[in-house]
């Protein structure tokens, strides 16, 4: 089962539910577009990071 934790009150819900039940706290809905734009960009900036490692361990 997969879950997440409501921000307001700190308790474990299952991922398919829109609305904490204990709360009511209503998650906001994320387009599945953001998720892949999000992990392109931390592709693209780690990139960098990694090459400048790979050259001072070269050194």
């Amino acid at each position: 089962m997969a879950i997440k934790e409501c921000p307001s009150c700190a308790v474990e819900v299952d991922k398919k539910y829109n609305v904490c039940p204990i709360c009511g706290y209503e998650f906001p809905k994320q387009k599945s577009g953001m998720k892949y734009l999000a992990i392109i960009l931390v592709i693209l900036f780690s990139l960098p990071l990694i090459k400048l490692i790979l050259s001072l361990l070269n050194k």
